[in-house]
């Protein structure tokens, strides 16, 4: 029996970069029909059962209607409120009902939150929010067939699905070190206050970033990192940026949302050392996780921030695709 998880998050591709940039609208009937084309794809290469997320907008619900593949469907027993606490508790239940891969169709924020429900299932981040740093833009069928073919342990998983880097947040509290979130791409420092509507949209306000991926051909703070020191999934490290406000001599043009390249001044550029611990101090401020404002600091608080290399496995649809063509798996012959 092969089992795999999809997670479809309702919200992605929808905040307020809709109104403020150029970004496109992903609209349910369009994730509906992704998660129709994901569903062919894993019953086309032998996967047996589907568990899938309830969600409000009735995504998964709607994309099993009238099924006719011969998979089985079931549907996760758990509360629906409409926040990130959803994709959390689905991918927790997903490992302990034996689910060998996960599709996940959304942003960056929407893989940040199945990292924080397990770290041991390998994740198919499957494009369709607005940061689409950790996702691949790839079709629904191949993506379905890449997942299908990994919990299948029909190629070698190391190989096709590494982990991933993770930067943990902590608090700190009478020396002991409670871990309060977790980012997968970028930690930002915002001087705003509030959470407001999360989206970080605006370079002025942020006055450092960490980044566990800096890719050049992104959209967001990624980009900064990758037009100035790019940095791989494959890569140890991460990188620590400090913004100047003053644009002078030494900035980067950076694309920060879709049709918008702003001038961003670099103070200093550095490594982060993994397993090293970094002690955030600028309160009160606003951390931003993968893109979205989340945590308070509050005046006098501080949070340390540790980039690790146990995150979750992380297919690769192309690498998986290719040795499935170089060993004819599914050629009979």
């Amino acid at each position: 029996m092969t089992t795999v998880g999809i997670i479809a998050n309702p919200s992605a591709g929808k905040d307020i970069r809709r109104l403020i940039s150029q970004s496109r609208f992903v609209s349910n009937q369009e994730k509906v029909n992704t998660l129709r084309r994901v569903i062919k794809g894993l019953s086309g290469v032998g996967v047996n059962e589907i568990l899938l997320m309830p969600d409000y907008g009735r995504i998964a619900q709607e994309a099993v209607s009238n099924l006719q593949e011969s998979i089985s469907v079931k549907f996760l027993e758990m509360s629906i409120f409409n926040s990130e606490q959803d994709t959390i508790t689905a991918a927790k239940l997903m490992e302990s009902h034996g689910a060998s891969a996960i599709v996940t169709l959304g942003g960056d924020g929407t893989n940040r939150a199945v990292a924080l429900g397990t770290c041991e299932v390998p994740i198919m981040p499957l494009s369709t929010g607005t940061n689409n740093v950790f996702p691949f833009l790839i079709e629904g069928t191949l993506a379905g067939m890449a997942a299908g073919t990994v919990a299948g342990h029909l190629v070698d998983r190391e190989l096709c699905a590494p982990r991933c880097k993770k930067m943990n947040v902590y608090k700190s509290r009478d020396m002991a070190m409670d871990l309060i979130d977790t980012a997968l791409v970028d930690i930002a420092i915002s001087t705003e206050t509030y959470v407001g509507a999360r989206a970080i949209w605006d370079i002025n306000t942020v006055s450092e970033i960490f980044l566990a991926v800096a890719k050049p051909d992104s959209i967001g703070l990624s980009s900064i990192g990758g037009l100035t020191n790019p940095l791989s999934e494959t890569d140890s490290h991460g990188l620590h940026i400090e913004i100047e406000k003053q644009i002078d001599s030494k900035y980067v043009s950076a694309p920060l949302t879709a049709g918008n390249i702003a001038k961003v001044g670099i103070k200093n550029i550095s490594n982060m050392i993994p397993n090293h611990p970094y002690v955030v101090k600028r309160s009160p401020c606003i951390i931003g996780l993968d893109g979205e404002r989340s945590i308070p600091l509050r005046n006098g608080n501080s949070i340390t921030i540790v980039l690790t290399g146990d995150g979750p496995p992380v297919i690769d649809p192309h690498k998986t695709l290719k040795l499935v063509g170089q060993n004819k798996i599914y050629f009979n012959e």
